[in-house]
């Protein structure tokens, strides 16, 4: 029997180990199995005499390297250091090796993805050329989306607003987040004049018969009928108007809170002021926008300097 055979056959040990004796589901031993075949493979292209006996921690990290260079994330690669931990921890067991070689590799970090927005013309075409109905709901609604825009709160901090968390005079709100924990946050002119108009609209559509028996709600985002809106009735005027003005498949309120941060820091705010305003506990949780407004900032040299056009086509050929 080669090396490469025995190889196989002690790992074919252990996934009968796994299933016979840890009762493993078929869909967890393909995973394992799928993993460490994959190292086996990577093991025998560098030298097909290698045993498991041979592997040692730098082994694996350059398994961990190649397998980084194939475009792998960082959390398959986390599932598959685990696949590897878990048969030399066998192999351990059964005396074939004398450690656990595989438990002295780190995990690498999770790639934190990118937080999608809008883009500012996307956001005008939205607020200031979409036709939003003439009726106390079509204003209702665009106030929703502009009161995101314009203070990056969440929806659910939203939803919670009271008539008595907005200062009409002092362009604030109070903003109750996550563990109950308050925050004060600025409004402009326009959300001001807006807010304004709403409360108005507000009063006389708690008049109407279909509103008197909420009349004493204090809920500042109302519906037709005098009750506080819902989760699903933001989630819903939210998506139905993004949809107006991108392609991209994400449209959720969040949306609105990462176009608010990323606004925010293009146009020069400081980043521990953006963290305030969001309400974040972390500012490593606010740092990344920052990625995302370099990202801006590189598309945008790509495409106005002469040079950077030269590399980027290039790049493309």
């Amino acid at each position: 029997m080669t090396t490469i055979e025995q190889n196989q056959a002690t790992l074919q040990r252990f996934l009968t180990y796994l299933k016979a004796d840890k009762g493993y589901s078929p869909l967890t031993l393909t995973a394992y199995e799928g993993d460490l075949t994959d190292f086996a493979k990577f093991l025998h292209s560098i030298d097909e005499s290698l045993t498991w006996q041979d592997v040692d921690a730098d082994l694996i990290r350059r398994w961990v390297v190649a397998t980084r260079e194939g475009n792998i994330g960082a959390r398959s690669i986390k599932r598959r250091l685990s696949s590897a931990r878990s048969f030399f921890k066998y192999l351990l067991m059964m005396g074939e090796v004398e450690k656990n070689v595989a438990r002295l590799v780190k995990n690498p970090k999770e790639d934190k993805p990118l937080p999608y927005f809008l883009r500012q013309e996307e956001i005008d075409q939205l607020l200031d050329h979409t036709k939003f109905p003439d009726t106390f709901e079509g204003m209702r609604d665009r106030l929703i989306i502009l009161t995101f825009y314009s203070t990056g709160i969440r929806r659910a901090e939203l939803i919670g607003l009271n008539v008595e968390d907005v200062a009409l005079s002092a362009g604030e709100i109070k903003v109750t987040g996550k563990r109950n924990k308050q925050r004060i946050v600025p409004f402009g002119e326009e959300l001001k004049h807006e807010l304004t108009a709403y409360l108005a609209a507000r009063t006389a559509q708690m008049r109407l018969p279909n509103a008197e028996k909420n009349a004493m709600n204090r809920a500042f985002f109302v519906t037709k009928s005098g009750g506080r809106v819902t989760e699903a009735d933001v989630h819903k005027i939210v998506t139905g108007y993004l949809s107006l003005v991108t392609q991209q498949k994400h449209r959720s309120p969040h949306i609105l809170r990462h176009t608010f941060a990323t606004t925010m820091l293009n146009n020069g705010a400081d980043l521990r002021a953006v963290q305030e305003l969001l309400g974040h506990e972390s500012l490593k949780t606010t740092e990344i926008y920052t990625h995302t407004t370099f990202a801006e900032l590189k598309d945008i040299y790509a495409k106005a300097h002469p040079r950077g056009k030269k590399a980027e086509s290039e790049n493309n050929s």
